[in-house]
């Protein structure tokens, strides 16, 4: 059921609902699509897109960029390297850890990926993100976002 305001007062548990299943819904069908059209799931996609606009990222990068565990994206990123498309470099600032970078077939992929996805997502949201109303809507996820960012709110645990 969709929130509503009363009085100037967003009903924030209402909110909060709305833009967890807004978001499970449209990871969902991008998903959907994504696998269909290319093979990946969005977080491949999500992952290889990262890595192309920052290339020589390590595995704790994506961790810190998704919000999700250093184990989790080292998992999602064995499948990218098990599929060719993202290979390990030693990283000669810390032999410690690997820089990630794309290759050749991830690089195929991803810009092919992408288009179906960009063209999926405005399907899905034109109607409602095409005026006014959506670039607000878009301005307020956007500073939501950097704030929770900058304050370093739903990091992992573990």
């Amino acid at each position: 059921m969709a929130s509503k305001s009363s009085g100037g007062r967003v009903d924030l548990p209402g909110f909060f609902s709305d833009l967890v299943r807004c978001e499970t819904r449209l990871y969902n069908a991008l998903n959907d699509r994504l696998r269909e059209q290319h093979g990946i799931v969005t977080s491949q996609f999500e992952f290889l897109r990262f890595l192309r606009d920052h290339p020589g990222s390590r595995v704790a990068d994506l961790a810190v960029e998704f919000a999700i565990g250093i184990g989790a994206t080292s998992k999602g990123t064995d499948r990218l390297e098990k599929q060719a498309w993202v290979v390990r470099r030693t990283n000669p600032a810390d032999r410690r850890s690997s820089l990630l970078e794309l290759t050749d077939d991830g690089l195929r992929l991803v810009e092919a990926a992408e288009e179906t996805f960009t063209r999926t997502l405005a399907e899905l949201t034109a109607d409602l993100l095409g005026g006014p109303p959506g670039a607000a809507a878009a301005q307020v996820l956007a500073e939501l976002r950097s704030a929770l960012e900058r304050d370093r709110v739903g990091l992992p645990t573990g």
